[in-house]
C-alpha cells in the first residue's frame, strides 16, 4: 500500500526483564511484530519508526531488532525517554509512522507491564 492512504501514527510499548542486549532485542522484536500484525502493516507501509528506551536500558539500541527483522529500509531513530521520577522502568516505547486507510482503526499495542501505561485500550 506504500504511499496510498493517510499518514498515521501507531504507538506501543513493552517492558523487558533486564538491561541486557538479548532482552531488549527480543522485547523490541515482539513489540514490532504485534504492532505490524494487529494493524495489518507491511514494511512498504512504513514511513519511519522512533524508539525510546528508559534510562536504565543501555545495552542495545532497539532499532537493531527492527533492522534484523528486515526493516533496514525504514528510517529508524532511538532516543532516551525522559527520566521522570516513578516512571515505569525497563521500558521500550515506539511511535511508528505509516500509510494506511483513513477508515482503518489504529490498534496501539502495550505489552507485558507496559499495559499499565494505557489501561484505556483493549488488549
Amino acid at each position: 500500500m506504500s504511499m496510498d492512504g493517510r499518514v498515521r501514527a501507531v504507538r506501543g510499548a513493552i517492558t523487558v526483564e533486564r538491561d541486557d542486549a538479548q532482552a531488549i532485542h527480543e522485547g523490541t522484536s515482539e513489540l514490532l511484530r504485534e504492532v505490524l500484525g494487529r494493524n495489518g502493516l507491511t514494511p512498504d507501509d512504513l514511513i519511519s519508526i522512533i524508539f525510546t528506551a528508559t534510562p536504565d536500558l543501555t545495552r542495545e539500541f532497539p532499532a537493531v531488532a527492527a533492522r534484523e527483522m528486515g526493516l533496514s529500509g525504514v528510517p529508524l531513530l532511538c532516543a532516551r525517554e525522559i527520566p521522570v521520577e516513578g516512571a515505569m522502568p525497563l521500558c521500550v516505547r515506539v511511535m511508528l509512522h505509516c500509510y494506511c486507510p483513513a477508515d482503518r482503526e489504529i490498534r496501539h499495542v502495550y505489552l507485558r507491564d507496559a499495559r499499565q501505561l494505557r489501561t484505556d485500550l483493549p488488549e
